[in-house]
């Protein structure tokens, strides 16, 4: 990256900034060359100590030290991140203000029109993705149902009967149940849970519903805890943290949903200061080290450069926005 002259004097300075705006515009450009030259806040819309802000802390740390910068975590949990996002996109698009996003939250909180989102996908400038992490599906631990074909023939047998967990209207949870739907015929009850994850496991071991529906990461823990079964991966290859698990396609069911978590600035945000944060994130994701740390803590590493994930991101719209109707009529 190009860093702007130091050789300038206050006065040379002086005499190039023959008005205001073109005294703006150099203080600008200063900025954007001496990057970062104060604390940047990276805002994660989860509550504490969930996987998403467990990522993002962790990141924070590395890039601290890569960037020679103080990086501050904080958690703005509602409406499904859509408070965090309406901060990120209403921030000063100067690179001091990031947040982490997360898919589908950051493509349904704008395609679904009744949020009434005061952004859209033109107000971010996607930096990276750190995590693709795929949705499982799991019982309890003495429930007849052990395979996902032994889900999929209960569910068909007694459409509706079978209650499964989402974490609200249009999340990740209610398009996986959507598109096993579509996919084998399975008709399982979504009972929404809009608290988030924390809600759905505590309504699941009490014995409310017979399916919990979570990210990998999410249902480690339990699993390991003999708190629950996990009979499916609802991905293309089996999670490395459960190579015993089978997924659904490699069962015959072509169903593969999972969430994402990356982050982004402000659309308008300096090219450079969006490349320089990329290539950091992208640094620090290479190094062995962290990912051991990020698989330990339940986090499968899937990095995308910039362009990378604006690519990403589109695709995924699209994905979600073809589920989105089946979902809606399911509601």
């Amino acid at each position: 990256m190009n860093r702007a002259p130091r050789a300038l004097t206050l006065t040379g300075i002086g005499l190039a900034c023959l008005s205001l705006a073109a005294c703006a515009q150099s203080g600008t450009n200063a900025a954007t060359g001496d990057y970062p030259g104060k604390p940047i806040e990276l805002v994660v819309g989860y509550d504490a100590g969930g996987p998403t802000d467990i990522g993002a802390r962790m990141l924070a740390q590395e890039l601290e030290d890569k960037l020679d910068a103080t990086i501050t975590v904080v958690n703005k949990p509602a409406a499904n991140s859509q408070v965090a996002y309406t901060a990120l996109t209403q921030a000063e698009p100067d690179g001091y203000t990031m947040a982490a996003t997360t898919f589908p939250s950051a493509i349904m909180t704008v395609l679904d029109e009744s949020r009434g989102a005061s952004y859209e996908r033109d107000s971010f400038a996607p930096v990276a993705l750190q995590v693709v992490d795929p949705t499982a599906v799991a019982v309890a631990p003495d429930s007849d149902i052990k395979t996902p074909k032994d889900l999929v023939e209960a569910a068909k047998a007694e459409p509706g009967k079978l209650r499964a967990t989402t974490t609200g209207v249009a999340s990740n949870e209610h398009f996986a149940l959507a598109s096993l739907k579509e996919v084998t015929g399975a008709d399982l009850a979504p009972v929404h849970f809009a608290d988030g994850g924390t809600a759905a496991t505590t309504a699941f071991l009490g014995g409310n519903t017979e399916v919990l529906l979570a990210n990998v990461s999410d249902l480690q823990p339990l699993a390991d805890s003999g708190k629950v079964r996990i009979i499916g991966v609802m991905d293309a290859e089996r999670a490395e943290s459960l190579p015993d698990v089978p997924t659904f396609e490699e069962s015959g069911y072509d169903v593969e949903i999972s969430s994402s978590r990356g982050y982004s600035f402000p659309a308008g945000t300096p090219d450079e200061v969006v490349e320089e944060m990329s290539t950091a994130i992208g640094e620090v994701m290479e190094d062995p080290a962290f990912q051991k740390k990020m698989t330990d803590a339940g986090l499968a590493p899937s990095y995308l450069d910039a362009d990378e994930y604006a690519t990403y991101w589109d695709e995924t719209e699209k994905t979600f926005g073809d589920l989105f109707p089946l979902v809606k009529a399911d509601d």
